[in-house]
This record gives structure tokens, C-alpha cells and sequence, in this order.
């Protein structure tokens, strides 16, 4: 096999899911078990790591302050002011001081599971980031268009939510007969785009990324039938690179996780207020 093949099946690998890992020589390869027609993927298996890491760290730290002592130790401290800060400068200003409360678990849960998914996404041979993938984006994007739809509906009752959706205006009856049934399909399909940009957003961010990264990385191969010389100029570039490239994806880790809370704070609060 040529190395541009072999280039291109590692790139393939790293930004898409699959039912085995293929790890270092030393380690070898193996498949991911399956029942049936249903079988794991990387992406599964990463999502399950960060549902499982965030009960531990949350469920403990939820007993800690359920007891009414004060929270101690630096992991404790950094959770909680993260947890406060989110609520106090995100979800409240977005929501509104008496509804916050209401929204805030679920927005921290979309938090920091789509952070933990980002990071996992960037430890070697642990798998692709599934928020690199639509199918995980759509799921979290629907979330959060259920929850608009289900609050707004509870709280102004299914017709009074719906017919919201129009902005209150003095119009002569015969204009409003035309424009109001306009404006109400444009708001709803406005809600609706809203909610598929929001997916396509967090999931073309974090697919770019480590797509970069594999491209960069993939030069190595690409002239490892070259002179020792250039081989070794391009592997040197490409590692400063893509080490420069993690770093930048870290942060993007954390602001595409905020990013997504941010706008699902705003989407919410938006139902809980008429137009």
C-alpha cells in the first residue's frame, strides 16, 4: 500500500467513528463488542466516559453541599465557581432571575458533557470527539429544542406559546389576516434553523480541528519515501504544529462547550418571555 493510501486511512480514522481501535503495534487491535445488529462505537464509548466522569465528580459534590459544610479542596472549589459562574453570568442574565434555577442543571449537564466529550477527543487513540460528529450534535441540539418547546408550552399553555411566536402589533384586521399567519410561519421556521445552526455549529468547529491535526500529522507519512533530510524537516514542523494546533483545539474545547450553553440559555429564555 502506498503511503498516500495509508496517509488518507489514518486521516479517515481519526476524525470518523468506528466499532474497533487500532492502537500502537505493542497494544494491537481490537473490536468493540456487539448484540446483535447493535454494536459500540469510539464515539459511544467516549460519550459513556464522559456521562460516567461527570456523576462522579458532580454526585460527591452535590453531597458535599447538601450537608450545608463549606466545600473544600482545589477540585471541589474549581467546580463549584464554574458552576456559579455559568449560572450567574450565563444562564441568569439569559433566562431571568426566576426561572433560572429551573434550567440551570440542564444547561450545566449540556456544559460539561460537551466539554468532556472535546477533551477526550484529543487523548491518543482514545477515539474521535463524538461532538465531531452530527449524529451526537443533532441529539444535543434536539435537547434543547425540546426543552424550549416543553417550557414554553407549560408556562404560557400549547396555545399561548404558539400563537406568541407573533409579535403583538396594531394591524387593520384585513392586514393582519395576511401578515400574521406569515410571520408565524417565519418564526417557527426561524426557531427551527436556529436549532439545526446550533448543531452544525459545535459539530464543523470541533471536525475542522481535528481534521487539521490529522492533515498536519499525515505529511509525515505522505514523504517518508523521501531523503532522510526531508523526512525528518517535515516530521519536525508537522509535530511544533500540531502541538501549537492541541493547544489552540484546548481552548476551543472549553469555548465551544461554553458557546453551545450560551445559545441554548439565550433559545430558552427567548420561550420563557413573549415576543
Amino acid at each position: 500500500m502506498s503511503a498516500e493510501l495509508v496517509n488518507m486511512e489514518e486521516l479517515r480514522e481519526h476524525v470518523s467513528d468506528a466499532s474497533s481501535y487500532h492502537l500502537p503495534d505493542f497494544i494491537g487491535h481490537f473490536d468493540l463488542p456487539s448484540i446483535g445488529s447493535f454494536a459500540l462505537t469510539k464515539c459511544m464509548v467516549v460519550e459513556c466516559f464522559a456521562a460516567l466522569l461527570a456523576i462522579a465528580l458532580f454526585v460527591p459534590l452535590a453531597a458535599k453541599m447538601k450537608s450545608g459544610k463549606p466545600v473544600r479542596g482545589r477540585l471541589w472549589n474549581l467546580l463549584e465557581a464554574t458552576l456559579l459562574y455559568l449560572r450567574n453570568e450565563v444562564i441568569v442574565p439569559s433566562i431571568g432571575k426566576k426561572d433560572a434555577d429551573r434550567f440551570a442543571p440542564f444547561l450545566w449537564t449540556l456544559f460539561f458533557f460537551i466539554l468532556f466529550c472535546n477533551l477526550a477527543g484529543l487523548i491518543p487513540w482514545f477515539g474521535a470527539s463524538p461532538t465531531g460528529s452530527l449524529a451526537t450534535t443533532a441529539v444535543l441540539s434536539l435537547f434543547v429544542f425540546l426543552v424550549l418547546i416543553c417550557s414554553g408550552m407549560k408556562k404560557f399553555g400549547i396555545v399561548g406559546f404558539w400563537l406568541g411566536q407573533v409579535p403583538e402589533m396594531d394591524l387593520p384586521f384585513v392586514l393582519a389576516i395576511f401578515l400574521k399567519p406569515m410571520l408565524f410561519v417565519i418564526e417557527v421556521v426561524g426557531m427551527i434553523i436556529k436549532h439545526v445552526v446550533l448543531a452544525v455549529r459545535l459539530l464543523a468547529n470541533m471536525f475542522a480541528g481535528h481534521l487539521v491535526i490529522a492533515v498536519i500529522m499525515g505529511f509525515i507519512s505522505a514523504v517518508a519515501g523521501g531523503s532522510a533530510l526531508l523526512w525528518g524537516g517535515v516530521a519536525f514542523a508537522s509535530v511544533l504544529l500540531s502541538v501549537a494546533l492541541n493547544m489552540l483545539e484546548l481552548f476551543v474545547a472549553f469555548l465551544q462547550a461554553y458557546i453551545f450553553m450560551f445559545l441554548a440559555s439565550i433559545y430558552i429564555g427567548m420561550a420563557q418571555h413573549k415576543h
